[in-house]
């Protein structure tokens, strides 16, 4: 018989990414047009900071993935997403940082509000890009999505 379901996170100093394996969601929000949505990590993003990312957050112990993604982006940038099909699950091995994190990330539309950066300290700058113009100073996770992303619209785009 097991004991009760105890979070890490209910641990006394425990860290997730850093003391246990972490999980950070990611949404792959993309416009009408086509274009990206990024963010610029601020001075006190958990790690890659100064990188552009397909924005996302941690989830939280009971949380389902794709409420913990409309949650963040709505905290974040006042965004209503609609989360759609799964784009990939990314290891984020950070030895430098010393983080872990698995990421899956998501394909997601707006469904309604306006952008804009509502943690400064998170995020420092926002954009939406055409795949053709995207920074190319992108987080790790963010560069294997984006390798994915290109893919799944070649296999898409081959069968039209």
């Amino acid at each position: 018989m097991h004991g009760p379901l105890v979070s890490p996170t209910q641990q006394p100093g425990a860290r997730r990414g850093l003391d246990f394996i972490g999980v950070g969601v990611g949404a792959l929000i993309v416009d009408e047009q086509g274009r990206l949505f990024l963010a610029r990590r601020g001075p006190q993003a958990r790690n890659e900071r100064g990188r552009w990312e397909f924005p996302g957050g941690a989830v939280e112990f009971g949380e389902r993935l794709a409420d913990a993604l409309r949650r963040e982006i709505a905290e974040e940038f006042g965004l209503q997403i609609e989360v759609g099909d799964l784009l990939d699950v990314v290891d984020h091995i950070l030895p430098t940082e010393c983080q872990h994190w698995v990421s899956p990330s998501f394909l997601c539309r707006v469904r309604a509000g306006q952008a804009a950066i509502r943690e400064p300290q998170k995020c420092r700058q926002i954009g939406w890009f055409n795949l053709d113009e995207l920074p190319t100073e992108l987080t790790q996770v963010s560069r294997e999505n984006l390798a994915n992303y290109r893919r799944r619209l070649e296999r898409v785009n081959g069968a039209a």
